[in-house]
């Protein structure tokens, strides 16, 4: 007798439905394990389709010498890169694989062919490959294993490029150079120890690196390396503790570099730095928010630099020589993406969203402050009135603070007390930003239920105090800010406080698990995706080049007091107080957060009788990102609030 997949005998005995009926469900496909998921009907999918089929597109590279862009968006399964070489011209395909396709980087002199990344099964082992503009044929030009191969930084010439590597051991991120036309002549430059390492500027003359050390969200250091003598010279003080000085570039003045920093102040401000006198120069104190990232044109005579203003994004352009800077007029309200310069620094393009629009790039004439729309992403079958937009929301946590985060209500077409999606992003230092829902609109616009993305302690974009308020020993001090919400919730006359589901990935399902014990008796159901179970295992087994990292964060496992605390609030040992179902998601290659995570809680939750909902995709790393996968999810959540939020 033939066996039957996993997933499909799974089903098979939870559904025990005859094959005419079988006819009618979505079954997953062969690379989904799912079990105890209740049956999809085709007649939902059908009608979950109008918030599925949206698309967006990114900018990922600007032509050296041709009114030309790369892009990445999705046609087929996974975002593949795309040439426009108009505004509103054609997006044409030029990458056609399974698996998504990351950053690309144009040679810079003609601009024949770009470098790109591509990783497999979501395992995030990016390896570089050349693809040829003429032929499209793709050439891998790094190891091919389990390495980690980015951070592109071309000399000028564009002779062969500066890129980080973990290839030695699988643990530091070692910097290289390579001629792309000849892979073998890749050699090692700078030998360093940890993962945190990464170029951010090259000088003209091809000498000189800056490079980043990332410890923490908390903490950066800046070095110099001269690549021809291999000496690696100290920027910013290495003994400086407890500041942020990153994403450094070489300026006009050849004494002189630019870099952001959160020194002396509460967010990241543009500064510069003097080589020689080491004086810092701090150029954007005037706005109170973080500068998140900025593109010099090709004389460093301008920048675009942009801005997080609590949750939404500002676009300013700024004289170098002057250091005078202004907000760019015209701009709607939303969320920025990677904003690059042309050659001849006339025009920049950039990406944005706004609430009821996704991800599409435009460009901006420098002298007009014309912005000309370059792609139009299609958004399905959704309208404008099927989107929900998000409301700045704010409450008081245990200790007074005041905790932050975006409403989405439900349509108004619904009467009544409406249940609620509390949706908490990971990172720990990630942020809930004012973000167009795409297919997420489903659940206001035709489930009734009212989405909340807080931005808990822990939070980037509200100041470094307020980033490490859930370092260490004050890990669960942001459980208790969900608490807080829960009591939000509950004063408010149009939510249901009896009806709330807690959804989070990443360090968001950790977020989910614990609010799943500390707040049992409050939730009806739970959603975790790739979540953290618990932390010692987790940082025994997450890769080892972002081990060090993630301790800086969490606490070191190592120390026997540190253990014992993170033993204690790990969900996996507090198993006992969660009451409620629990659907658990997980990628089978996540090098993150390893799958071990999420069976191990499965298995316990399981194993004391609770109800359990289990979705892993062997083809995939953390989190979803091959369509076919994306919307099986999307509907097993959807059944899954229908079973246990809605009922």
């Amino acid at each position: 007798m033939k066996k039957l997949s996993l997933s499909l005998l799974v089903l098979s005995t939870i559904w025990n439905t005859n094959a005419q009926d079988k006819k009618n469900l979505v079954l997953p496909n062969e690379n989904l394990i799912a079990e105890n998921i209740a049956p999809i009907s085709k007649e939902l999918a059908q009608k979950v389709k109008k918030y599925a089929e949206s698309r967006g597109a990114g900018l990922v590279a600007v032509h050296p010498t041709k009114d030309e862009i790369i892009i990445s968006t999705r046609f087929g399964s996974t975002n593949q890169l795309h040439k426009v070489v108009q505004a509103l011209g054609d997006r044409k395909q030029i990458t056609f694989f399974d698996e998504p396709v990351a950053g690309a980087s144009f040679e810079p002199t003609k601009g024949e062919y770009v470098i790109y990344s591509r990783d497999a099964g979501g395992n995030e082992f990016g390896q570089l490959y050349k693809l040829d503009l003429k032929t499209l044929q793709s050439t891998l030009i790094t190891d091919g294993g389990r390495s980690q191969n980015g951070g592109v930084t071309w000399k000028k010439d564009g002779s062969g490029f500066y890129f980080s590597s973990t290839k030695r051991n699988g643990g530091d991120r070692d910097i290289y150079f390579m001629n792309p036309n000849d892979p073998t002549s890749a050699k090692l430059v700078l030998e360093v120890k940890g993962g945190g390492w990464g170029i951010s500027d090259i000088s003209e003359d091809g000498k000189k690196l800056l490079v980043g050390e990332y410890i923490s969200a908390n903490e950066s250091h800046i070095w110099l390396l001269d690549t021809t003598t291999g000496k690696l010279t100290e920027v910013t003080n290495r003994n400086d503790k407890s500041i942020v000085q990153s994403d450094a570039s070489f300026s006009k003045n050849p004494n002189e570099i630019l870099f952001t920093t959160d020194r002396e102040n509460e967010f990241q401000r543009l500064a510069t730095f003097n080589l020689q006198t080491k004086k810092i120069t701090y150029i954007t104190s005037d706005i109170p928010w973080n500068v998140e990232g900025y593109d010099l044109n090709e004389d460093k005579s301008k920048m675009v630099f942009s801005t997080n203003e609590g949750g939404l994004n500002k676009m300013y352009l700024m004289d170098t020589t002057t250091k005078q800077f202004k907000v760019v007029p015209n701009l709607p309200i939303g969320l920025l993406g990677g904003a690059k310069f042309t050659k001849d620094g006339q025009n920049i393009f950039f990406s944005q969203s706004t609430p009821d629009s996704s991800s599409d790039v435009y460009k901006l004439n420098m002298k007009t402050n014309k912005i000309t729309r370059w792609t139009e992403s299609e958004l399905g079958e959704m309208q404008k009135e099927d989107m929900s937009k998000p409301k700045f929301i704010e409450w008081k946590s245990f200790d007074g603070l005041n905790v932050s985060g975006f409403y989405y209500p439900a349509a108004a077409k619904f009467s009544g007390k409406r249940p609620v999606m509390i949706n908490i992003h990971g990172g720990p230092e990630g942020q809930s930003l004012a973000s167009f829902l795409g297919s997420s609109n489903y659940y206001t616009s035709e489930m009734g239920v009212a989405l909340i993305y807080p931005n808990v302690r822990g939070s980037s974009g509200f100041g470094k105090t307020y980033l490490a308020k859930d370092n260490g020993f004050l890990r669960e001090d942001s459980v208790k800010d969900i608490g807080a919400l829960l009591d939000w919730i509950a004063q408010q006359p149009e939510l249901d406080k009896d009806r709330i589901m807690i959804m989070g990935g990443s360090y968001g399902g950790y977020m989910t698990l614990a609010t799943a014990f500390h707040y049992a008796d409050r939730i009806r159901c739970s959603v975790d995706v790739v979540g953290i179970s618990n932390f010692n295992t987790f940082l025994k087994n997450t890769e080892e080049y972002r081990r060090d990292l993630r301790r800086v964060e969490y606490g070191d496992e190592r120390d026997p007091k540190m253990y014992a605390f993170l033993d204690k609030i790990s969900p996996l040992n507090n198993t006992d107080k969660i009451k409620k179902p629990m659907f658990i998601i997980q990628g089978t290659n996540d090098p993150r957060v390893p799958v071990t995570e999420a069976t191990q809680m499965r298995d316990k939750l399981k194993a004391q009788g609770n109800q359990v909902w289990y979705l892993e995709a062997k083809d995939e790393g953390h989190g979803f990102r091959k369509k076919a996968n994306v919307d099986f999810q999307r509907l097993a959540v959807i059944r899954y609030m229908e079973e246990y939020l809605l009922k």
